[in-house]
């Protein structure tokens, strides 16, 4: 219920601007300009945790794009879903080498390149007209969907809050790929198999110890995973500990990832660009 309402009341109720607090409307000119920042980056946290994939950050966790982030994670600004989305979405493209599967006229198409989906980029192997590259176990077809698969949040705040924000920002992220030409889905295969406590004022190593097993796929998760390659997607990374976490179930359950995607970062993670 809370939910529905949250949305009814972004429509009807006259709304400050989440970034700035200024009067006139739900995200300001100038903050949706700090939302699209100068480029995805390629972050990093120190110490990273093992089997995190290489990540993009569309900006920082500073300012503007914090307050944002906040906004529509623990106050129910449900209307900053697409700017956020937006900014999740050059995330995403920063993490796809070549412009990512299907790229569509903004983007190179690798179908029919020789190019492979999930592999190292410069994997090449030559195939015969008309027919679509795959190398090795777990490859994907070029023209496959991107998969985005956001770390599940738990039920209890799901509840609390009213909605799921990775996966909100996700659909909306899907939604501008495909706009672009990229095609894009938003699988629900992941669950937490476990209680994990709440990770804030935990340090890097008690965090990786919170999550590590938390997660797996759903019933049926799998079949789903092989439509194509995954790119695990979040609001937020800090220590990097929860997409390590997902990119780990993804694997185990038959997912090909090939990085992962975040609207921000802090200032602190380094920039391996």
């Amino acid at each position: 219920m809370r939910g529905w309402w949250q949305e009814i009341s972004d429509l009807v109720l006259p709304a400050d601007c989440a970034g700035c607090g200024r009067p006139g409307g739900t995200l300001c000119d100038r903050c949706r300009g700090a939302l699209r920042g100068s480029g995805a980056r390629r972050v990093e946290p120190s110490p990273a945790p093992p089997g995190l994939p290489v990540v993009h950050a569309a900006v920082e966790y500073v300012d503007e794009a914090r307050a944002v982030l906040l906004a529509h994670k623990e106050r129910g600004a449900l209307r900053l879903a697409r700017p956020l989305g937006e900014a999740l979405a050059r995330a995403v493209r920063a993490a796809c080498p070549g412009g990512g599967p299907g790229a569509g006229p903004r983007g190179r198409s690798a179908v029919g390149s020789g190019a492979v989906c999930g592999a190292r980029p410069g994997t090449r192997r030559e195939t015969r007209p008309g027919t679509r590259p795959c190398v090795g176990p777990g490859a994907r077809p070029c023209g496959a969907p991107l998969l985005l698969v956001p770390v599940p949040s738990a039920r209890r705040s799901v509840g609390a809050r009213g909605h799921d924000p990775a996966r909100r920002i996700a659909l909306a992220a899907a939604g501008v790929l495909r706009a672009d030409g990229r095609p894009a889905r938003v699988p629900a295969v992941l669950c937490q198999r476990r209680r994990v406590t709440d990770q804030s004022g935990l340090d890097a190593r008690q965090r990786r110890a919170n999550v590590t097993g938390a997660l797996g796929a759903v019933p049926g998760g799998g079949r789903l995973l092989v439509a194509g390659p995954v790119v695990v997607v979040d609001d937020l990374m800090t220590t990097g500990a929860s997409l390590a976490e997902a990119a780990r179930a993804v694997t185990a359950a038959g997912g090909l990832v090939i990085g992962a995607a975040v609207v921000a970062a802090p200032l602190t993670a380094t920039n391996r660009n």
